[in-house]
């Protein structure tokens, strides 16, 4: 299956008052993870949706199990879990530089056709990509 990570450092706007990442960016973060998956296939989300093609998420799950806080740098490992189809899921991993799992996480997406608003197959470009 097709992995991919990302690091950065966290922001001070991302923090609350005693430093700790607040719980809400998560959902950002794995965002951001999942562009940039697909961007090291050579797929740009933008791209996607210029074609017609949306991804909402429909399902969220995080286990928060150490906090990440104000300057670490923190890597997201991303795991497309399963063949896609009309809906793509992905599990993640959030680690620090100490090597610590800060948090996992699972995510639900369905491809949707923008015109009709419904949901539609996974696009060939991205299964030929995948090498199934």
């Amino acid at each position: 299956m097709r992995t991919n990570e990302i690091s950065f450092r966290i922001r001070y706007s991302e923090t609350d008052q005693m430093g700790v990442v607040y719980h809400g960016n998560y959902a950002q973060y794995l965002e951001l993870s999942r562009v940039e998956w697909l961007r090291s296939l050579g797929i740009s989300y933008k791209t996607m949706e210029e074609g017609g093609i949306m991804l909402p998420v429909i399902s969220l799950s995080i286990n928060y199990l150490k906090p990440a806080l104000y300057d670490d740098l923190i890597t997201v490992k991303v795991l497309l879990s399963k063949k896609p189809a009309v809906r793509i899921e992905f599990d993640y991993e959030i680690i620090n530089e100490a090597g610590d799992l800060l948090a996992t996480a699972n995510t639900v997406l369905v491809f949707m056709d923008m015109k009709r608003k419904r949901p539609t197959k996974c696009p060939q470009i991205l299964l030929d990509k995948l090498e199934y």
